[in-house]
């Protein structure tokens, strides 16, 4: 049988590169703390690269697709069709992340981790933003069976180490493209989190309120199916989507690898508690782009213990929040390396620290 090892993760924590980053952001020419979270953003950078000049080289953009056989239960507003030509959409570049890439020069491709579809037609069968890793043309039906076989999910994690393997860059987004993969993450939360599942639920893409009651009725029957999937892997398997294992996959090894994991909302955040349960230290290398609209993604930030940078009250997916939140790591790196210090300024650094000192005791 198949198993799953995860690569080891290094701890970024090191106490004297810390110290030596906050005192480069503290001798700026600016008072003691007054970029406020934009400091603790630069200082995070700068532990997880390892260096006291923190650079973001080649960002890069995943979307991880794949539909969800529960959603024949009527667990979205949308068809299983969508999710096939939405990805279209994206090749074609006429998505809302494909807009906030191209404004921010982020390299956008899409992984097919198990669509329920061929893209076999003479423009998308080799096209160049298209990565081929289906295991299997959508998850299994979760009411009746496990989503995923153990086999299944595994190579999917798999899958998903093989795409970061790839990558370039030192900065990660996963996004992702499935409809029915609310359904999954909120079962995934409701079993990992210890939580209810009406909690956990939200209205997807645009359940009205009788559809957002036989989404609870349907997962409250999935939990109860699969009551013996405590684990975090068995939990996965039984509850998941092949593009949440996948993009699980993809964290670990960018994580091992010492990336930038830029957040993005519910989808990618369940990915990255799964990824934690399964590698420890995963966490350390997350930056949390903004607040998804999604109820469950309050619950999910707490067992995370993260503060998004932003709230813009998105739901989209796709790694748009992520994409929206890129620009404020690029100015926390910036502030490192570019802005003078009082030596470089010719200020006068104790009459500025006096200057701070007195500010702080008023």
């Amino acid at each position: 049988m198949n198993t799953f090892t995860a690569p080891a993760i290094t701890n970024i924590e090191n106490s004297n590169l810390r110290q030596q980053l906050q005192q480069i952001i503290d001798l700026k020419t600016k008072p003691l703390g007054s970029l406020g979270r934009l400091e603790t953003l630069g200082l995070q950078i700068g532990l997880i690269q390892g260096t006291t000049t923190p650079r973001i080289e080649q960002p890069q953009i995943r979307v991880f697709a794949a539909d969800h056989g529960l959603v024949k239960h009527g667990t979205s507003a949308f068809p299983s069709s969508v999710t096939a030509q939405m990805v279209l959409n994206f090749l074609q570049g006429g998505a809302a992340i494909n807009v906030l890439a191209r404004q921010h020069n982020i390299e956008l491709k899409v992984v097919d981790a198990g669509v329920a579809t061929d893209f076999d037609s003479a423009s998308f069968k080799n096209h160049p933003q298209l990565l081929d890793y289906k295991v299997r043309y959508g998850s299994r039906d979760a009411l009746t069976e496990a989503a995923m076989t153990d086999e299944e999910c595994i190579s999917a994690l798999k899958n998903g180490m093989a795409v970061a393997q790839e990558l370039t860059g030192n900065l990660l987004i996963v996004g992702e493209m499935g409809i029915g993969n609310t359904s999954a993450a909120s079962l995934l939360l409701a079993r990992l989190g210890n939580l209810p599942i009406a909690d956990c639920i939200g209205r997807g893409t645009g359940l009205d309120d009788a559809g957002l009651q036989q989404k609870e009725q349907i997962l409250t029957q999935v939990l109860q199916r699969h009551s013996e999937a405590t684990t975090p892997f068995a939990a996965l398997a039984a509850l998941g989507g092949l593009e949440i294992a996948t993009m699980i996959g993809a964290l670990i090894q960018a994580a091992s690898q010492r990336r930038i994991l830029l957040i993005d909302g519910f989808i990618a955040s369940i990915a990255l508690l799964v990824a934690e349960h399964l590698a420890p230290g995963v966490r350390q290398y997350a930056i949390f782009a903004h607040h998804s609209a999604e109820p469950g993604h309050e619950y999910l930030l707490q067992l995370l213990h993260a503060t998004p940078l932003l709230n813009m009250q998105m739901r989209l997916g796709e790694g748009s929040g992520a994409a929206l939140a890129y620009p404020l790591l690029q100015s926390a790196c910036a502030i490192i390396n570019e802005m003078a210090s009082f030596s470089d300024a010719g200020i006068s650094e104790k009459n500025s620290n006096e200057k701070n000192n007195s500010e702080k005791n008023n």
